[in-house]
């Protein structure tokens, strides 16, 4: 059974930095996609990041150059390090994954099978 927790979320002002965990049970971070998403109140869900089983990342134009997203193979854990944060950053974040090993990094969400919980984000400005 698959199992993905989320950690690290909270309270910040625009300009920090946030790093959120995702750790995994069930699955090897390392040979499958892993992806964050958000969604804030009243939105649909969006894509932040994944990273592929190879190690290629993508991100949401919104993101890049602000977020980045890395994993520990030991800890079978995957980061996501926020910084430069936004009060548009906002929103509840996902950790998910798909069912089978893909090279393709999907950004639709309808295409990930499991989820975690989600953590709370806030930037205040």
């Amino acid at each position: 059974q698959v199992q993905l927790v989320e950690s690290g979320g909270g309270l910040v002002q625009a300009g920090g930095s946030l790093r959120l965990s995702c750790v995994a049970s069930g699955r090897t971070v390392s040979r499958y996609n892993m992806a964050w998403f958000r969604q804030a109140p009243g939105k649909e869900r969006e894509f932040v990041t994944a990273m592929n089983w190879s190690g290629s990342t993508s991100y949401a134009g919104s993101v890049k150059g602000r977020f980045t997203i890395s994993r520990d193979n030991a800890k079978n854990t995957v980061y996501l390090q926020m910084n430069s944060l936004k009060p548009e950053d906002t929103a509840v974040y996902y950790c998910a994954s798909p069912t089978t090993t893909y090279t393709v990094i999907n950004i639709d969400p309808t295409t990930y099978t499991y989820w975690g919980q989600g953590t709370q984000v806030t930037v205040s400005s």
